[in-house]
C-alpha cells in the first residue's frame, strides 16, 4: 500500500495535476529564519514526525526510505524520484507529500495522529530550497563565536536577541534585598548575613553589586556549595550500600579536595585531568597549606560506585562496576550516554559498541588500592634520600671488598652445581630472589623498586656489618609500617592453586579476581590471607573455582578490617616467590631460582644470589671486613627518613595496571565475547587525533588529553552549561547530562558557544565564568512576570525574567541553621554521623546515632550512608547516589510540608531561634518581628505582614492549652511563630 502511494504520487507529479502552488510564502507570528539550520529547525521536525517510519530503526522503516541520514534522504527511491533534491523543491517528493491534502497521500499519514504546522512545512520547503544542507549533530561541531570575549554585555545581547525573535520584553531589575539573597544563596548556599545586607543597600556606587558578588565568590562557603553540585555528578557517598553498607575509606577527603579546588578556582582542565588520571600526573598540584599532593585525590570518584560483597558471578560484577564508571565518566565530562552502547551500537547517537568496549578496556586496566593521603614533596624527597643512603652503603661495602673476591668467585661453581628445576606442574609468577621484581609493579614507598639482594645488614646500635641480605621483596626495604604494594602482572588462572612464600606481621596477601576488592566470606574470604609469622611460610590460595578468570596477586603491609585499610606501625611483609600449581607444593622450588645472570657489578653490588651466599660465608669466617664506622650515622639518618615516610591516613584510589584491550560482549554478555579485541581509545565520532592509546598502562592519561583536545566540542560546552543550570535552575541545554541526539536542543545556541569559547579563553576559570553570568543584567532581573510573558513563554525559557526557583535540600537545612545562628562554619574533616530515626533500620545500621543537628555543621559534612540516607535531604530531592545527576528533580509533594512542620530538627531550631530572639533585648513586638524577617528573608516586614504576625499571636493566645503551663509561654509563642516562618514559600524559594 505504501509503495503504491509513492507510485501514484510520482505519476501525478509528472502529469502536473496535483495543482500545488509553488508560492508558499506565508506570514507567521514568529518569522522564518533567514537561513534555515538543519540541526535547530529541520531535524526536530523530522525526529518528531518522520523518524517513526523513516528513522534509524530498520524494523519499523517503511518504503526503504531513511530520513535520518543525508545519503538515505537524497537516495533514489525504489519506484523513482527522490524524497529530497537539494535546491529543488519542485522535484522533492517530501515537499509534495507534506502539502498534499489527499488523506491517502499526505505525510505524515493521518493514522499516526501527527500533523505538521504550516510553519513547519514552510521551514522544510525553505531548507530544501536553500540547498538542504545537512549537518552532523550540533554538539559534535566545535563551538565558535563572533562575539567579543571581553564584552561585558555579550550575554545580555545574545539573550535579548532571542527575546526579540519571540516577541518578549524584559522585566525590571530586582530590588537590592532580592539580589543579595539570590547571589548569596546561589554562590554559597547560605542566606546573607544581615550586616552584609545593610552594607550592600547602603552602598550606592555603581560598583556596589560587583563588589558584593566578589565577596561571595571569595567566601569559603563558595567551595562548599559548588563542591556539592559536583558531588551529584560522581554519585558521592561514604559507604558502598548493598547489605552491610561498608565504609569507603577516605571518601570525605575527596569531598574536602573538591571544596579546596573550587575555592582556589583550580582551572577546570586541571580538575578534569586530576579526576581521569591524577595518579599519573608528573607535576602534581600541591595543597597550599600542607604541601601534600592533591592530584591523586581526584581519582576517588572512580570508586564511589555501589559495591556488592560476595557476588556469585564476580565477572558480571566487574562488568557492572565498569559500566557504572563509563556511564559516570562520560556523562560528567562529555554529556553523553555512552553506556547505551553496551549491548549494541547506540540506538540514537553515533556511538558504537566498539567505542564502549574501547573505554571498557581503559577502566579494566585500572587497579583499585588504598592510597596515602599525605604524600607530598617532603615524603618524595625522603624516599629519594633513603634510596641514596642505601646506595651509598652498598658502594662503601663494594669499595672495601673490591680486593676480597677470591672466595666469592667460587660462587660460579656453586651456581653450576645447582639442581635444575624439572617439575612441570607449576608456573613461576614472580621470583624476587634475584635483583629485580620480575615484572611486578611496586606502588608507594615500602618495597622500593628492586629486591633486597645484596643489601647490607647492619646492627643499628653499633653500625657493624652483619652480612648481606638474600634476595626477596621486602616492605622493610624502607622501614616498617610504611605503605606500599607489590602487584603481579595480570594472569589467567589455569592452575588449582596460587602459592606465595612469605613472612611478616600484620600484613596481607590478596588474590584480586576480576578487579574485585570487597573480599570476604562466604565466597571470597580465602582470597585474603593475613601474614603473621617470622618464619618463611607457604601461603596457599585455592583458585580452582575461578579457572579462566583474570587475576593478579597483591602483597601489602597492613590489611583490611571490614574493608577499611589499616597499617600498623610494626607491619611488614617479605616474599621470595609466587607460583601457580596443581597438586602439591613443588618440592624443588628452592632450586628453581633464575641462574642466568652471573656477571657482577661490584660498583653497585648487583650480584647473583649464590655469590651473596658465598660472601656471607666468607664474612662468618672473617675473610672480609665487618667494621664500617661510617654506617652508624647512616643508619640513624635512615631511620629518621623512614619515619617521615609513615602515614596513617588513606583514601580509596587507583593505580595504573597493565593495559587490557577488551572484546565486544554480544548483547552485553561477557560470556559471549567477540574474537576481535578493541584497542583502547576515545569515541570515534569525535575523531580527535590518533585515536588508539599508546600507553602500556590503562590509557587514562591519553583519555584526559583527548577530552581536553582543543577540537573537542563537548568538554567546555558541557561544563558552562552546568554552571548556567546551577545559576538559573535550567541549563541552556535542559538535558545537562545528555548532549546527544535524544537530548534537548540548546535554547540559546549562540550563547552556549560564546560561553564555551570564553571559558577556554579565560583559562578554564570557573569563578570567572560565574562572575560573568551573575553580573549580567539577565541574572539581575526580577522574578515578576506579566500575562504576556506567561502566555508567550510559560516556562521562562528565554529569561525575560529571573526564574522563581526552590532551594535545594542542603540550602534549606543550612539556611535554617544560619537564621537561628546555630551554624558551625568549621570546614573539612570526617563526616558527622547520620542521625538515625527509629524508622531507619536494617543491615549495616550504625551502632550509634549522630546528633540531631549534625553538630551544627553544613549539610555537605553530614555522612552520606547509602542504606541510611538523611530523610530531609531525600524528601527535598537530593539524588540517591547511584549515577550522574546533573539536574535534580524539583518536586512538590506533601511530605515536604510535613518535614517542615514536624521534623524534630526544624522544631528544635525554631525553639533556638525564639530563644535567641528573646536574648536580644528587643522591646517592641514590631522590633522582634523585623529581626526575624531580616534573618529569614533579608528584608523588613511590610505593614501587612506585621499585621498578620499580630493576628497570628492573638490566635495562639486564644487557643486553649496551646502553651504548656510548665513552659515559658513567651518562648513557646515565639517558637511557633519562628516555626511558621520556616514554612513560608519565601523561605525555601528565591523569589
Amino acid at each position: 500500500m505504501y509503495l503504491r502511494r509513492i507510485n501514484v504520487l510520482i505519476l501525478f507529479c509528472s502529469l502536473g495535476v496535483l495543482g500545488i502552488s509553488c508560492d508558499r510564502s506565508q506570514q507567521f507570528s514568529e518569522p522564518l529564519p533567514k537561513v534555515v539550520d538543519f540541526n535547530f529547525h529541520v531535524k526536530p521536525i523530522l525526529v518528531q514526525n518522520c523518524y517513526l517510519c523513516h528513522g534509524p530503526d530498520p524494523s519499523s522503516r517503511k518504503a526503504e526510505l531513511r530520513l535520518d541520514t543525508y545519503e538515505g534522504a537524497t537516495a533514489a527511491l525504489k519506484e523513482g524520484g527522490h524524497a529530497i533534491v537539494p535546491g529543488k523543491t519542485s522535484k522533492s517528493n517530501l515537499v509534495q507529500r507534506i502539502y498534499n491534502e489527499d488523506p491517502g497521500q499526505i505525510m505524515p499519514p493521518p493514522e499516526t495522529n501527527l500533523k505538521l504546522t504550516e510553519r513547519e512545512k514552510a521551514l522544510l520547503n525553505k531548507w530544501i530550497d536553500q540547498g538542504a544542507q545537512w549537518k552532523e549533530h550540533w554538539s559534535f561541531i566545535s563551538p565558535e563565536t563572533k562575539m567579543d570575549l571581553e564584552d561585558p554585555n555579550a550575554i545580555d545581547f545574545l539573550i535579548g536577541k532571542q527575546m526579540e525573535v519571540k516577541g518578549l520584553e524584559k522585566v525590571s531589575i530586582a530590588n537590592k534585598n532580592s539580589l543579595i539573597r539570590r547571589v548569596s544563596y546561589l554562590l554559597t548556599g547560605l542566606p546573607p548575613n544581615p550586616k552584609e545586607v545593610q552594607k550592600f543597600i547602603a552602598d550606592t556606587t555603581k560598583v556596589a553589586y560587583n563588589k558584593m558578588v566578589d565577596v561571595y565568590l571569595n567566601s569559603p562557603a563558595f567551595g562548599e556549595r559548588w563542591a556539592r553540585h559536583w558531588m551529584d555528578l560522581v554519585r558521592y557517598a561514604e559507604t558502598k550500600g548493598h547489605e552491610f553498607d561498608y565504609t569507603i575509606t577516605g571518601a570525605w577527603k575527596y569531598r574536602d579536595y573538591l571544596i579546596r579546588a573550587f575555592n582556589e578556582d583550580v582551572p577546570y582542565d586541571q580538575i578534569l585531568k586530576e579526576h581521569i588520571a591524577g595518579d599519573l600526573l608528573e607535576n602534581t598540584r600541591e595543597n597550599k597549606e600542607t604541601g601534600v599532593s592533591e592530584s591523586s585525590l581526584g581519582t576517588t570518584f572512580y570508586v564511589m560506585g555501589e559495591g556488592t560483597h560476595s557476588p556469585v558471578d564476580v565477572r558480571q560484577d566487574e562488568a557492572d562496576r565498569i559500566d557504572n564508571m563509563i556511564d559516570v565518566t562520560t556523562k560528567t565530562f562529555q554529556g553523553l550516554t555512552v553506556s547505551c552502547a553496551k549491548c549494541h551500537d547506540h540506538k540514537f547517537d553515533p556511538i558504537t559498541a566498539a567505542d564502549y568496549y574501547a573505554l571498557y578496556g581503559v577502566m579494566e586496566s585500572t587497579r583499585f588500592s588504598p592510597v596515602p593521603a599525605d604524600v607530598g614533596k617532603d615524603k618524595k624527597l625522603a624516599a629519594k634520600e633513603l634510596v641514596d643512603l642505601k646506595t651509598y652503603m652498598r658502594k662503601l661495602v663494594a669499595s672495601k671488598w673490591s680486593t676480597a673476591k677470591n672466595s666469592a668467585e667460587n660462587a660460579e661453581l656453586a651456581q653450576n652445581t645447582a639442581v635444575a628445576t624439572t617439575n612441570k606442574n607449576y608456573t613461576l609468577i614472580g621470583d624476587f630472589r634475584g635483583s629485580d621484581f620480575d615484572g611486578w609493579t611496586s606502588d608507594g614507598f615500602a618495597f622500593g623498586q628492586r629486591s633486597t639482594l645484596g643489601d647490607p645488614i647492619v646492627d643499628p646500635a653499633t653500625g657493624k656489618l652483619l652480612g648481606l641480605q638474600d634476595g626477596k621483596a621486602s616492605s622493610k626495604a624502607m622501614g616498617m609500617g610504611i605503605f606500599g604494594a607489590l602487584r603481579s602482572p595480570n594472569m589467567v588462572l589455569d592452575k588449582d592453586f596460587i602459592g606465595v612464600r612469605a613472612l611478616g606481621q600484620n600484613s596481607s596477601i590478596r588474590i584480586i579476581i576480576d578487579n574485585f576488592q570487597l573480599i570476604q566470606n562466604p565466597i571470597y574470604g580465602g582470597m585474603d590471607q593475613r601474614v603473621n609469622t617470622g618464619n618463611w611460610n607457604n601461603f596457599v590460595f585455592n583458585v580452582a573455582a575461578w579457572k579462566g578468570r583474570k587475576a593478579y596477586i597483591e602483597i601489602i603491609p597492613g590489611g583490611y578490617d571490614r574493608h577499611i585499610y589499616n597499617l600498623p606501625e610494626d607491619a611488614y611483609i617479605e616474599a621470595q616467590y609466587a607460583i601457580a600449581y596443581d597438586g602439591e607444593w613443588p618440592a624443588d622450588m628452592e632450586n628453581g631460582i633464575s641462574l642466568e645472570q652471573v656477571n657482577d657489578n661490584w660498583a653497585t653490588l648487583d650480584i647473583s644470589p649464590y655469590k651473596v651466599k658465598m660472601l656471607n660465608e666468607d664474612l662468618k669466617k672473617g675473610k672480609l671486613p665487618l667494621n664500617f664506622p661510617e654506617f652508624k650515622p647512616v643508619v640513624d639518618s635512615s631511620q629518621q627518613l623512614a619515619n617521615r615516610l609513615k602515614t596513617d591516613s588513606f583514601f580509596n584510589g587507583i593505580y595504573d595496571g597493565y593495559g587490557i584491550d577488551s572484546p565486544i560482549f554480544n548483547r552485553g554478555n561477557y560470556k559471549e565475547p567477540s574474537e576481535e579485541y578493541i584497542p583502547r581509545r576515545f569515541l570515534s565520532v569525535l575523531s580527535l587525533g590518533d585515536s588508539v592509546f599508546k600507553s602500556e598502562g590503562s590509557g587514562r592519561m591519553e583519555l584526559a588529553e583527548v577530552m581536553l583536545n582543543k577540537d573537542n566540542p563537548l568538554t567546555s560546552r558541557v561544563m558552562v552549561n552546568r554552571i548556567w543550570h546551577h545559576l538559573f535552575g535550567r541549563g541552556i541545554v535542559e538535558t545537562v547530562d545528555n548532549f546527544g541526539l535524544q537530548g534537548k536542543l540548546p535554547s540559546h545556541p549562540e550563547l552556549l558557544d560564546y560561553l564555551a569559547v570564553k571559558f577556554q579563553n579565560d583559562g578554564w576559570s570557573i569563578k570567572s565564568m560565574i562572575r560573568a553570568i551573575v553580573t549580567s543584567e539577565t541574572f539581575k532581573r526580577s522574578t515578576l512576570r506579566n500575562d504576556l510573558l506567561a502566555n508567550k513563554d510559560p516556562n521562562n525559557i528565554y529569561l525575560a525574567s529571573f526564574p522563581v526557583r526552590r532551594l535545594e535540600a542542603e540550602a534549606i537545612r543550612d539556611g535554617i541553621l544560619v537564621v537561628t545562628e546555630s551554624l558551625d562554619s568549621t570546614m573539612y574533616g570526617p563526616p558527622v554521623a547520620t542521625y538515625l530515626t527509629e524508622f531507619m533500620q536494617g543491615r549495616g545500621r550504625p551502632g550509634k546515632s549522630g546528633p540531631l543537628d549534625g553538630e551544627g555543621r553544613r549539610s555537605i559534612y553530614l555522612e552520606v550512608r547509602r542504606n541510611f540516607l538523611e530523610p530531609m535531604m531525600t524528601t527535598f530531592d537530593r539524588p540517591i547516589p547511584f549515577s550522574t545527576f546533573g539536574s535534580r528533580n524539583v518536586t512538590n509533594v506533601p511530605s515536604q510540608s510535613l518535614i517542615l512542620m514536624n521534623d524534630p530538627l526544624v522544631e528544635q531550631q525554631a525553639e533556638i531561634m525564639a530563644g535567641k530572639l528573646l536574648e536580644k533585648g528587643l522591646v517592641s513586638f514590631e522590633e522582634k518581628v523585623q529581626w526575624i524577617y531580616i534573618q529569614a528573608f533579608s528584608r523588613l516586614a511590610t505593614s501587612e505582614e506585621l499585621e498578620k504576625a499580630s493576628n497570628f499571636f492573638d490566635m495562639l493566645r486564644t487557643m486553649e492549652g496551646k502553651a504548656d503551663a510548665s513552659d515559658n509561654q513567651e518562648l513557646a509563642l515565639w517558637k511557633e511563630y519562628c516555626h511558621s516562618i520556616f514554612n513560608l514559600k519565601e523561605f525555601i524559594y528565591l523569589i
